[in-house]
């Protein structure tokens, strides 16, 4: 999932000085006379997220926090099968690939309707394929668009897309002027969800104004999101809360759940607190240290498999990290399994690569560093650079899945590279609205911690979005990297495993960045609630939970 949270004008990210007076705006939501814990009795359910949503129109956005709430409203043509990463019908029931990979026939789930009572056909995802590639100016921006471009190739003539034909109302065909390999489960993120062409039209969803940088919010993406899925909207209150009511005409089933409010508050500690007062149902990202009490306190703790990857970026823009020997001296000289004990969740093992361990692709065979001071030393002096003083870069005011303490991250690695004679020019900077600027925007960074939760179980997904070509944030251009990474996504399917595994051994040869770790992300619920749905890729939608009404 994509590290970009460009905010939208229109909704603003709390600090943490609000979030404990949040949470009681939050309890306000609820039914007086409802439980603490497990769900209002009215079968309200209250999460607590890190942000607020920057859109509510999926297709513009990138974000971990705007898809959970998108997920609940809106639905693809494609799922995951709970529980895993691994794509799964949805609102197509089946389709057929042809075999040149160009014509996608997709046999469309009947007797179905978007929220306002438009139908769900072939007619309206063609509506929606045409949109995307329709872009055009503010709303083609890589900020808005990111995953259409990331998938797609780009908009408009740039597009691999080339046109969709609905042969009946159940049926839509999607024709690709070149294959895209990994287009099934593309398309179980959120940003393709099918929308309303009705609404789409009414509220003037592309209508987009503003800046690349501070896009604002179209009339749609405030107030007027329509999909098909199991919860339709009902407010948004800017810097506080989303709220969704049940769709009585949902074509599956909803259990317990009646009313969703997403709350944000930033603050860990704040969240854990609101949760303990009974305000909250649950929230995500619990910090390593709260498990253990939680657990005793008779909450549900919750771990996802590890799906993602936290690394040290290296900028070879900046000297001397384009000498490999000094990249290799930085690799050796990290203590990844201290740093897993010190900084990070139960459960975590450190990373030898660029994807986890579950991926298809991930090689036992690539190029290790292992932690040893004395030949990180010995690397420095044969490059000239004993004493060495490196920018380092990290975010504040941000928990990640993958990273739930920058700052104890940093200090645990700055401390080990002080130990080999490198010493860290610590440079903070707000997650939000800044520090990915810096690090994807630009050239002025050197070290920097970042990572990436999949949005699908692809290998291209990882490693293609780091190294598929140049980029301001690893400053480097090396064709055997990019080329084995093509030719690995455009491989026959019975070679593309062994191909992205020889891929992601180039990688670490070129050693462009240190994968640290892959950590587990928590989250926790309170007693009574039940069924929550726990999912690598956070495809978790609640129509399924019941709640037992605490204790």
């Amino acid at each position: 999932m994509r590290r970009r949270a460009t905010r939208l004008a229109g909704g603003v990210t709390l600090v943490t000085a609000l979030a404990v007076a949040l949470s009681g705006c939050v309890a306000s939501e609820r039914d007086p006379e409802s439980g603490e814990g497990g769900g209002g009795s009215d079968g309200t359910f209250v999460f607590a997220g890190s942000a607020e949503p920057s859109s509510l129109d999926p297709a513009f956005a990138s974000d971990g926090e705007t898809f959970r709430v998108a997920r609940q409203i809106f639905e693809g043509l494609v799922g995951v099968e709970p529980g895993t990463a691994d794509p799964a019908p949805l609102l197509a029931e089946s389709w057929d690939i042809s075999e040149d990979g160009l014509e996608y026939t997709f046999h469309l789930k009947e007797d179905v309707k978007f929220h306002d009572d438009t139908d769900f056909n072939a007619e309206a995802v063609c509506f929606n394929f045409d949109r995307w590639h329709g872009w055009t100016g503010l709303a083609a921006h890589e900020n808005l668009s990111y995953y259409y471009k990331a998938v797609f190739g780009g908009t408009g003539e740039d597009s691999l897309y080339e046109s969709c034909a609905a042969s009946d109302d159940a049926t839509a065909v999607v024709t690709l002027k070149e294959p895209i390999p990994e287009l099934v489960p593309a398309l179980s993120l959120p940003s393709f969800s099918m929308q309303s062409p009705t609404a789409l039209d009414e509220f003037g969803a592309d209508e987009v104004q503003g800046t690349a940088d501070a896009p604002q919010l179209t009339e749609y993406g405030k107030e007027h999101p329509v999909g098909t899925g199991p919860y339709a909207f009902k407010e948004w209150k800017s810097g506080e809360s989303v709220t969704l009511a049940a769709n009585d005409s949902y074509w599956g089933e909803i259990a317990d759940v009646k009313t969703i409010v997403f709350t944000v508050i930033s603050d860990g500690t704040a969240r854990r607190q609101a949760l303990e007062a009974g305000d909250i149902d649950g929230y995500d990202l619990v910090a390593p240290a709260d498990v253990d009490a939680l657990k005793e306190a008779g909450y549900t703790i919750l771990d996802r498999d590890a799906f993602n990857i936290l690394y040290l970026g290296m900028n070879q823009a900046q000297k001397p990290l384009d000498d490999i020997r000094v990249r290799q001296a930085i690799a050796h000289a990290i203590d990844k399994e201290g740093l897993v004990q010190a900084a990070l969740p139960e459960g975590t093992t450190p990373a030898t690569q660029f994807v986890p361990e579950i991926v298809t692709g991930y090689s036992d065979d690539v190029t290790t560093y292992e932690h040893d001071p004395e030949k990180a030393k010995e690397l420095l002096k044969e490059a000239g650079h004993e004493n060495l003083e490196i920018e380092f870069n990290y975010p504040t005011d941000v928990s990640r899945p993958y990273m739930p303490d920058a700052a104890a991250i940093f200090e645990a690695i700055s401390a080990d590279l002080e130990e080999v004679g490198i010493t860290s020019k610590a440079t903070p900077e707000p997650w939000s609205p800044t520090y990915i600027d810096t690090i994807q925007g630009g050239e002025n960074h050197g070290l920097h911690l970042l990572g990436w939760t999949g949005d699908y179980n692809d290998t291209y997904n990882f490693i293609g979005t780091f190294f598929g070509a140049k980029s301001l944030e690893w400053g480097f251009d090396d064709p055997e990297v990019f080329d084995a990474i093509k030719e690995a996504r455009n491989a026959p399917l019975e070679e593309q495993e062994a191909a992205y595994m020889n891929a992601n051994e180039v990688i670490m040869d070129a050693l462009p960045g240190v994968p640290l770790a892959s950590p587990v992300p928590s989250l926790v619920v309170a007693p009574g609630v039940e069924g929550y749905p726990i999912s690598p890729v956070q495809d978790e939608v609640y129509n399924g939970i019941t709640l037992g009404g605490g204790e």
